[in-house]
Order: structure tokens, then sequence, then C-alpha cells
């Protein structure tokens, strides 16, 4: 079988941390071939997508006394060259966000694999269509009180009725521009003013969940089943749980509410072509899909000793 991992430079992935690296290391124990590419090689030539793709080769990286032991060097790569990629069985598009329009255009290209002989995971269509931020708005019954807008007056009432608030850029990654709101804050026209760009920029404002302190909990889902999850826990005097941010990685069970979220999803993911999909969940309610390179992987497996990455390996042999 023949992979290739559309992801950004691999140099600066952290092998420690990355999914992407933990999904090409269990292909590796499979004794598949895998290939990476970035997005700028990515062309469409005579009606199909082609890319660059360089063979690599991930070294194992054993877990002793629960931590990842990273060799060096820790891959291996030879020459690359031009070819189609309906060459491989599934191409795996997973640079993180945002999704710029570079991003898109990439989407658009991938739209050009012929679906009869490679599958594109996530489905570029898919990827168009799910807003990490927005795509949760459709599931109302699983997500807090929440509201869209670039209006300054309304985002306003919406914390004056709550108290307090999250603000939330549609793009970026890892809690980047996340902000929290309260009543009485005297910086918060100005707050509001700087993520809508004074009423240009449409934000997301989300009641904000007291549960946050104890973490934000990623699940992983694989074609709708959940396979894995990870609490992250906010460092003192930071109310984001991202790891990005900080925070801690936590061993987790996934309770009987977050099974029915994960169930309400499933078939909406499925039919928009979302087969390996991290969901964010605080206090039992849904606050993000990530659809482009969702992360824990390596934090679930180190915490529970399992491999998810074996997982989709299994997973993948079954479709082709």
């Amino acid at each position: 079988m023949k992979l290739a991992f559309i992801i950004d430079p691999i140099a600066k992935l952290d092998p420690a941390h990355d999914s992407s690296v933990a999904l090409m290391e269990a292909a590796g124990r499979k004794g598949y071939e895998v290939f990476i590419t970035d997005m700028n090689t990515l062309s469409v030539r005579d009606g199909k997508a082609w890319a660059l793709l360089q063979p690599i080769k991930i070294h194992p990286m054993p877990l002793i006394d629960g931590k990842w032991q990273i060799p060096n060097p820790w891959y291996e790569t030879d020459k690359g060259n031009f070819q189609p990629l309906e060459n491989m069985q599934f191409v795996w598009m997973r640079p993180d966000p945002p999704v710029t329009t570079e991003y898109l255009y990439a989407t658009y290209i991938l739209d050009y694999v012929d679906g009869r002989k490679t599958k594109v995971l996530n489905s570029p269509q898919g990827i168009r269509a799910a807003n990490e931020k927005m795509y949760a708005l459709q599931f109302t019954g699983a997500i807090p009180k929440t509201i869209v807008t670039a209006d300054k007056g309304t985002i306003r009432d919406f914390v004056a009725a709550e108290g307090k608030a999250v603000m939330k850029p549609l793009g970026g990654k890892g809690g980047e521009g996340i902000l929290f709101l309260e009543v009485g804050d005297r910086n918060l026209n100005s707050l509001i003013e700087i993520s809508t760009n004074i009423g240009k920029t449409p934000v997301m404002v989300q009641e904000y969940l007291p549960d946050a302190q104890k973490g934000d909990k990623r699940i992983i889902l694989l074609d709708g089943e959940p396979i894995g999850a990870v609490n992250r826990v906010p460092q003192s005097g930071e109310f984001r749980g991202n790891m990005a941010a900080g925070g801690s990685a936590v061993q987790v069970n996934i309770t009987d509410r977050e099974r029915e979220i994960c169930t309400q999803l499933a078939p909406v993911l499925k039919r928009d072509g979302l087969m390996f999909v991290g969901i964010d969940v605080i206090g039992g309610y849904l606050t993000e899909v990530n659809v482009t390179s969702p992360t824990g992987v390596r934090e679930i497996d180190r915490l529970d000793g399992v491999s998810l990455g074996d997982q989709v390996m299994d997973w993948l042999s079954n479709l082709d």
C-alpha cells in the first residue's frame, strides 16, 4: 500500500507531539510505502492531480518511562519525483490551519484525484465545508450558547446576558486569538473591535463554561467512532486548555454524554467525507470540530498505552 501525506515542512514537526508523524510511523510498521509532499508542489496536469512525492522512513520512537524517545535523526528521505497522486491508495491532507487561500486552492487541486483509485483523507470538499468553528453550529443539541457576528452591539448584549463569554476567531489554531470577555471589563469594546476588524470580520462568541478550568477534552473520531481521548488542562492563570497554549495532557475517559455527541456527529461526518476528526468538548458541550490536522494521537498513545496509528492503518487496509 502507498500513502502520501501532504504536510507542513517535515523538519519543523515535533515527532513527540505531531499526529501526522504518528500516522506515518504506524504506516511504516505495517510495511506500507510512505511519501510526503507540501501544498506548493500540488499541480494539475492533463486533468489529474500531481505532486512532488518524496519517500520517507520514520525511525521507531519507543515509549520509555512515559516519554517518547526520539532518535537523531528521526526520519530519512530519498529524492522525490513528480507523479500523479492516483498512484497512491490514500492521500492525507494534513497541513496545519488556518485554512488560507492557498489551503483552499490545494483542496481544489485535490478534487482532481480520481476517487475510484485513491481516497483523500479528509475529503477536500468536506474540508471546504467544515470551518472548524462554524461546522459545530449545526449540532444545536450539543453546543453551548453561541453567536457568530461582527456586530459590536450584538456581542456586548450577549456578554451582558451571560456575564462571561469566550470570543474566538473563525480561523486560527491552537487557541490563538481566543479572548475571555466579562461584564465590566474596560477593554471590552477594544477587544471586540480588534477581533472583528472594527465590525468587518465575524467572530464566534460562546458562553463561558466554568468546566473549562477542568480541561478541554480532545476526542479522536475514526469513521464517526470515538477511538481515544485526552484532556487538556489549562496552566495556572490561563483559561485555554490547548497544548499549544501550555495546557497539560491528562488521561481521561469518554463519558456517555460525549458518546451521544459522537453519535450525533457520525452520519454528518461520513456524509461529508470527514473520516479522521478531532472534536473538542468542555463540560459535556461540543465546542469545535477539527478536520484539517487534528492533534492528540501521541498524547493518547502515551497516556493509554495504545497505538491509534495502528488502528487507523488497520482501518485503511480494510478499505483498500
